[in-house]
Parts: C-alpha cells; sequence; structure tokens
C-alpha cells in the first residue's frame, strides 16, 4: 500500500476539475485543435520560460545556429502542449486507445525477465511522453508489474486526480521517500521500478559527468538501488513517430549491477539519455534551469564524461 501525505482539496482543484475531464474527453483531432491554441498563447504570447529554454539550448547546441535552436524552440512548445494535453487523456482513454497511441519495442526483454522472475530497475528521462508509455506498458500482463517513483503533491484533490492517471491502466506507485523500503518489503514479486533519472539533485548531493558539453548533477539514486537490489538496468526510450504516435523501446544497459565500478550505470543512463536527446532535441524537457548548481572543487564524478 503507497503511503500518501494527508492534505485538504483547495477551491482550485474543484475549479480545474471540470475542465480537467472536459479536456480528457476531447476526441484526438480536437485535442490538438486546442494543444495548437494553447502553444500560440504559451510561447508567442506569454513567452513562458522561453529565456530558460533559449539559454538552455544555446549552452548545450553552441554549434548550432539561431535559427535551429529557434526552430527546436517552436517545435519544442508544440511537444510540450501536446504533452500536456495527452496526459490529462490518459485519465479517460481507453486500454485500446493506448495501444493505438504507442507501440512498444523491446517487449521480449521485458517477458524474458518476467519469465525468469526477476525484478528489474527501468530508467527513462522526461523525454516523449512518459505517462502514456507507463500506461501503454501496463496493458501487458505477462511483465514485470510496473511501479513508478513519484512525490506527492500538496493538495490532496490534485494529489487525488494524479494518483488515478497513473494508476487506472494498472501501473502501481512507490512515494519517493519510501521507494527503498517499500521494494525491500515488495522483493519477493517480479517488478519493474521505474526511474525518471534526469531531473536536477542539490549540488552537494549529486553525481557529476558532463551532459550536453555542461557539468551536470545527476541523481545518484538509480545506480545506488540497482547495485542494492542487483536487478539489471532497463532504459526505455519514447520517441515520437508522429503526432500523437509513440513507440517506446526497451534495451538492456546493465544485466549484473555488482560487476561495474561505481558511476559505471549512472554514466550508461546518461549517456543513453542524451543519445535519444540529440536525436530529437524537441522531445526533451527544457523549460526547467538544469543547470542552476555550480560543480563543486571536489566530486565523486570528477573527471568522468559522457560522449553522445
Amino acid at each position: 500500500m503507497v503511503s500518501r501525505t494527508p492534505s485538504r482539496r483547495s477551491l482550485g482543484y474543484y475549479l480545474a476539475l471540470p475542465f480537467v475531464y472536459g479536456v480528457s474527453l476531447l476526441p484526438f483531432p480536437v485535442l490538438y485543435r486546442l494543444s495548437d491554441v494553447l502553444c500560440f498563447f504559451m510561447f508567442r504570447i506569454f513567452g513562458y520560460r522561453t529565456r530558460v529554454v533559449l539559454a538552455n539550448l544555446l549552452s548545450s547546441f553552441p554549434e548550432k545556429t539561431e535559427t535551429e535552436r529557434r526552430q527546436i524552440t517552436s517545435d519544442f512548445y508544440r511537444w510540450f502542449c501536446d504533452l500536456l494535453l495527452e496526459s490529462l487523456k490518459t485519465l479517460t482513454m481507453s486500454p485500446l486507445a493506448v495501444r493505438q497511441c504507442v507501440t512498444f519495442e523491446g517487449m521480449e526483454i521485458m517477458r524474458e525477465y518476467a519469465a525468469r522472475k526477476q525484478s528489474v530497475i527501468v530508467v527513462l528521462g522526461h523525454f516523449g511522453n512518459w505517462e502514456l508509455a507507463g500506461a501503454r506498458y501496463s496493458q501487458e500482463r505477462d511483465l514485470p508489474q510496473l511501479y513508478v517513483i513519484y512525490r506527492p503533491l500538496h493538495d490532496k484533490g490534485f494529489d487525488d486526480l494524479m494518483y488515478r492517471m497513473r494508476t487506472r491502466h494498472g501501473t502501481k506507485l512507490y512515494t519517493m521517500g519510501e521507494t527503498s523500503q517499500s521494494m525491500v518489503r515488495d522483493r519477493a514479486l517480479v517488478t519493474a521500478t521505474a526511474f525518471i533519472a534526469d531531473q536536477t539533485p542539490h549540488a552537494d548531493r549529486a553525481y557529476w559527468l558532463t551532459f550536453l558539453g555542461q557539468d551536470t548533477p545527476v541523481y545518484y539514486g538509480t545506480e545506488a538501488t540497482a547495485r542494492k537490489f542487483n536487478y539489471p538496468v532497463v532504459y526505455i526510450s519514447i520517441m515520437q513517430r508522429g503526432r500523437g504516435h509513440y513507440c517506446m523501446t526497451a534495451e538492456t544497459l546493465v544485466e549484473n549491477p555488482s560487476e561495474l565500478p561505481a558511476g559505471e550505470i549512472t554514466r550508461r543512463h546518461t549517456a543513453r539519455l542524451e543519445r535519444d536527446i540529440h536525436e530529437r532535441p524537441d522531445l526533451w524537457l527544457w523549460t526547467h534551469r538544469r543547470w542552476k548548481h555550480q560543480k563543486p572543487v571536489t566530486t565523486p564524478g570528477e573527471g568522468l564524461t559522457i560522449s553522445p
């Protein structure tokens, strides 16, 4: 049972609820028309975080022209608005609709682990549509049970909404602060615990690598957990093949974590995400200040670099 922090439902939740479900019930052609309108206002009118996005792109792709970076920015906002509305759509999508939106390649890898009764660590980034990917994975009943790590929201109403959205297709959740003890409790089960590993940790508690040409703090928790349980590490790539159509692909990055030197698992999954970003830079979440921390003088990750 997932422990969740109790809180009250705000007025904002009750005001937003009809809109949220109204959007989720729209047919896809109408949903994407609404997304275009949202994109116009967010990008063209209000310039939502455009300075952050352009600064991130400049530091990540200095070799590209300004015209190229602005095109990536435009494509990014279109995908970002689609992502927001597609995620709301999962509240009412049928299993068939999920399957039509997302193809799943490399499924046999996960089936083999399930047949061996081997639990795994799944690692991915804020790339493609991770909400739809989780729903698609959970349509398959002969794979390791998917558990996604999440941070409970302070507002009980919105927390309940996100919980429903992420679990209605069969995915289960671990709260961030209880992941390790929950995994120990569930060790007898065959699970796939998903870490979205490209969030920004505090500089003093991070593993530092060169990512997109910059000193970058990376969470070490994915590697630490894989080593603690000696679970194979599987990377999930989520590429957009067309508007509203994604292809998620599973590949084993590490079979035996205990055999690798410290830092190697982190290096591998960070490098694999970087490869995806170079292929489709518009599908990564550029609105966050990823590089707001300065690298300390001495760090565990000193000297390690990531190649695309």
